[in-house]
């Protein structure tokens, strides 16, 4: 299974695993997925942690390396993902959450989310 994890499930995965759900821990252990993290995660961080919220102290550049050197993938952001975000029904604002849904649809992948918000789209996202 391919998996795109949410921002929140990026952060959780990277510096705090024992708060994942057993779901979540199994499906991102499992030697067979193949997990991959978003340029909208990491541009979220960044923002978020440039405006001083408490919740986004990481490092984004120490987040993107971990993920690279634990062999988790990064698809490149097209302007077919801004244009697929764009068709999306306004279940959900946030811009980060819309282009992970996006790239998604588009790459095939299913979106792990801790986000009722976005699971509700259904389809290729799944709430963890």
């Amino acid at each position: 299974m391919s998996l795109l994890v949410d921002t929140h499930i990026l952060l959780r995965s990277a510096y705090q695993p024992e708060q994942l759900s057993p779901e979540t821990a199994r499906l991102l252990d499992d030697p067979d997925a193949i997990v991959w993290f978003s340029v909208a995660s990491v541009w979220e961080v960044t923002i978020k942690r440039a405006l001083g919220r408490p919740d986004f102290t990481v490092d984004p550049r120490h987040l993107r390396e971990g993920l690279l050197r634990h062999r988790r993938r990064e698809p490149a952001a097209t302007g077919e993902h801004a244009l697929a975000a764009g068709d999306l029904p306004p279940l959900h604002k946030d811009p980060f959450d819309r282009l992970l849904l996006a790239q998604a649809q588009v790459e095939g992948l299913t979106l792990l989310t801790a986000d009722e918000r976005v699971a509700a789209y259904g389809g290729r996202a799944r709430r963890a």
